[in-house]
């Protein structure tokens, strides 16, 4: 493995018959997101989506850990490098300040990525295991199906910095409402079989059954014709829409800028001055 953390291959892709597997590639940092491997996985899905031997995307990660979330401390953090913008038209955020800079980082890099993603036409499945925490949900909420294995689990603790959740809003909507408030009130872990009970995941297997299973489950939907799949995809997603979630994530996303812009007036910094080991050691990860 290389030694730089910012020349590594921040996501790998693989395709096996119909299906392609894009796997994050910082398992030395848990898979923390960082924008180098946010653009990664979009160039990952969409070399997938253009590919008409594909039917199925996996999305996985390497090593003990699906995804710790959002990169906010570690020396591939690329906070300030400046990437081709795809998910909205706004300005870069690179020479900007304050909110300025936070809102149009956050609006492209988490927000808008995470909603270009959900609209993929072929059928995504996250096969997570260990954490998946924070922006590590958004990820997996992103795919029509998960797959957990039994040693998973999920928290989105950032209710500990102040902020009401991650970018990505999809809480209520996956998880119900009662669900949602106890995940963000407390920013406790939850279990993969917790999660298949409140009807966040989907399956849960021992962890070296994962794979099979997914591929399994891959080979299963690879078999239906392509454009129906497509198609009854973009019907559930419209469905959700119509139940609000699209127009939720907006308002809440003014209430996430909100606790930053607070954050940043009364303590350190627009993070509470907390970072990723006070993360952890808040959350009990």
């Amino acid at each position: 493995m290389s030694e730089d953390p910012l020349t590594e291959e921040p996501v790998r892709y693989e395709r096996s018959g119909a299906v392609a597997t894009v796997t994050m590639n910082r398992p030395r940092y848990r898979n923390a997101q960082n924008s180098a491997m946010t653009y990664a996985l979009d160039a990952a899905f969409e070399r997938a989506v253009n590919d008409d031997e594909v039917s199925v995307i996996v999305l996985a990660g390497a090593g003990d850990h699906f995804s710790a979330g959002h990169d906010i401390g570690t020396p591939g953090r690329d906070v300030d490098v400046t990437f081709e913008r795809k998910a909205v038209l706004w300005w870069d955020h690179v020479d900007k300040s304050g909110g300025d800079q936070r809102f149009a980082r956050e609006s492209e890099v988490y927000l808008g990525m995470c909603r270009r993603w959900r609209e993929i036409p072929k059928p995504m499945i996250a096969m997570v295991q260990g954490a998946c925490v924070a922006g590590g949900l958004m990820l997996a909420w992103v795919c029509d199906l998960i797959v957990a294995a039994e040693d998973a689990f999920f928290a989105d603790p950032v209710v500990r910095m102040g902020i009401p959740g991650v970018e990505y809003f999809a809480h209520p909507w996956v998880l119900g409402p009662r669900a949602a408030k106890e995940v963000l009130f407390t920013g406790d872990r939850f279990s993969a079989q917790r999660a298949y009970e409140w009807g966040m995941v989907n399956r849960v297997v021992p962890r070296e059954e994962l794979e099979s299973t997914v591929a399994a489950l891959a080979d299963r939907i690879t078999r239906m014709p392509r454009f129906g799949l497509a198609l009854a995809k973009k019907a559930v997603n419209q469905s959700e829409d119509q139940m609000g979630m699209r127009a939720g994530m907006d308002s809440v996303f003014g209430l996430h800028h909100l606790a930053h812009a607070h954050n940043a007036e009364v303590s350190p910094d627009s993070l509470a001055g907390m970072d990723a080991r006070s993360m952890r050691g808040a959350s009990g990860s």
